[in-house]
């Protein structure tokens, strides 16, 4: 990892930015940890890229579509109805 990668200005210029207080310490430490996070954006740059084949298969059946039911049939099973519309038990 290169040692140069964030400087400590930067890391207070970052916390300055977000106002959030650092000690000399905190600044130390995020500076090597604001350092690997880059080093670790960096390897990525070096991983080749992988052309894929889009071999998808569409395994939806198509739609189709069907008479609807009329509304006598909807209601026949219905254990209670009122008006043509299902009637269930009382909320509150």
């Amino acid at each position: 990892m290169s040692e140069s990668a964030v400087d400590p200005e930067e890391v207070r210029h970052v916390a300055d930015l977000a106002r959030v207080d650092l000690d000399e310490e905190e600044v130390e430490r995020f500076t090597d940890q604001f350092g690997e996070i880059l080093a670790a954006f960096e390897a990525l740059e070096e991983v080749p890229e992988v052309e894929s084949e889009a071999d998808l298969v569409n395994v939806m059946r198509p739609d189709e579509t069907h008479d609807c039911l009329s509304q006598e049939e909807a209601l026949q099973n219905a254990p209670e109805s009122e008006e043509g519309y299902f009637k269930g038990p009382k909320v509150s």
